[in-house]
């Protein structure tokens, strides 16, 4: 196991995130509102909701598919927990927009450092993204649950295209493992293992303490 602190993550304004993504330059204080009153942080590991129809009725849910998708199908959805683990990583076919409803630290990737299904867990990145902030992930960036920071749990806003993380109907070929969910896990992570991810994290995991 890898341990890393507060003081090795950096800021969305350090020069390395903008390989990653970008931070937006407006805030969504209805999708905050939401998660704080309507969703709770789960006692233990994490909740992932793809779509919430309640969620998609907010007046973000328009601009951010006008605006940021081009008026795309995109889906409303969150996740919600108390990870502190890397444990994997993956990327999708179009950009993720994340609202953050608490202060998490995201851990980072280049998709075109995977070689042969693989990826270095030394070439990860850490970034702490601040409560009220929404960015976004492009779909060349590795990344996976937020990190919750001082035992609170974190909250987290997640917009991707339309029936992104939901079954497939076929044998998914190479890393994909769900509708536009391609994966690498870590030998750590035996449920993903069970479950047949066949891409792989090398190295050691990575632990927020």
């Amino acid at each position: 196991m890898k341990y890393i602190s507060l003081m090795d993550c950096k800021t969305t304004d350090n020069e390395a995130f903008r390989r990653y993504g970008r931070v937006l330059e407006e805030n969504f204080p209805d999708i905050e509102k939401y998660l704080e009153d309507k969703t709770s942080i789960p006692e233990e590991g994490n909740i992932y909701i793809a779509s919430d129809p309640k969620f998609e009725k907010l007046k973000s849910y328009d601009r951010i598919k006008k605006i940021y998708y081009g008026n795309l199908d995109i889906e409303f959805g969150y996740c919600n927990g108390n990870n502190k683990r890397l444990n994997a990583l993956e990327y999708h076919m179009g950009s993720e927009i994340n609202v953050a409803c608490t202060d998490f630290v995201l851990l980072l990737g280049d998709i075109r450092d995977i070689e042969n299904d693989s990826y270095d867990t030394n070439k990860v990145e850490a970034f702490l993204i601040k409560k009220g902030q929404a960015i976004e992930i492009y779909s060349t960036t590795l990344h996976f649950s937020p990190i919750e920071i001082n035992n609170n749990g974190f909250k987290c806003a997640v917009v991707l295209p339309r029936f992104t993380n939901t079954e497939i109907d076929y044998e998914g070929e190479g890393l994909l493992f769900k509708n536009n969910k391609w994966i690498l896990t870590h030998k750590e992570h035996k449920k993903l293992v069970e479950a047949g991810v066949k891409g792989r994290l090398v190295g050691e995991n990575i632990e927020l303490i």
